[in-house]
């Protein structure tokens, strides 16, 4: 007996390979800037970590592994901003009882480190662009004014993005998990939306 195909029938049928095609396309297309994103938030960590061709040292700010909040011989935390200094301090205790450690990758700057840096991300990057979506001038990054801290491990970010707008302390940038500043109003209205990185900042722009 021969069968007859409806013209809806073979729509279906072609349709179906088109849109699982469309959807493998969308997941590498998201896949590959996940990998992109990721890729370049580990560069700059490799840059705040590396070893400085300059004369960089820690009175410049300049951390070395193992620093938490609570170190005050070292100026990238003592010269913080009380306001922000005392915030992170508050949350870090409440968050030792979670089992959390704050560490301070970077926090206070002088201007000299800051440039320092700029020009090793614009070495790296291979464009002051974008460059600047990691790194301010010394004019304008709020590190140097002692009003930015980044911190590290996953944990300790993760527990932040969940409870830091209890103490006022909130992400700034969408691509930099580990930047954090004070933002006194959080504590009643929560944080405000977050840029998608530094070159979204109006501050930056001065």
């Amino acid at each position: 007996m021969t069968q007859t195909v409806s013209a809806g029938t073979k729509t279906r049928r072609t349709l179906r390979p088109t849109v699982v095609g469309l959807v493998l396309v969308t997941a590498a297309i998201i896949g590959t800037v996940v990998y992109r994103s990721a890729s370049s938030a580990t560069s700059f960590g490799d840059i705040l970590r590396g070893v400085h061709d300059g004369t960089t040292t820690e009175a410049d700010g300049a951390v070395p592994d193992g620093v938490t909040v609570f170190d005050d011989e070292y100026p990238a935390v003592a010269n913080l901003d009380p306001g922000l200094l005392q915030a992170l301090r508050a949350a870090a205790a409440d968050a030792a009882d979670d089992g959390i450690e704050f560490s301070v990758n970077s926090g206070w700057r002088s201007p000299e480190y800051q440039n320092q840096l700029l020009r090793e991300a614009v070495s790296k990057y291979g464009s002051e662009k974008e460059a600047a979506r990691w790194v301010a001038t010394p004019d304008t990054s709020p590190h140097v004014s002692g009003k930015a801290i980044d911190i590290g491990h996953v944990d300790a970010t993760a527990w932040l993005s969940e409870h830091g707008a209890r103490y006022g302390l909130c992400q700034i940038y969408r691509n930099e998990p580990w930047h954090y500043e004070l933002r006194p109003q959080a504590i009643n209205r929560g944080c405000p939306p977050m840029y998608a990185d530094p070159t979204h900042d109006p501050r930056m722009r001065q």
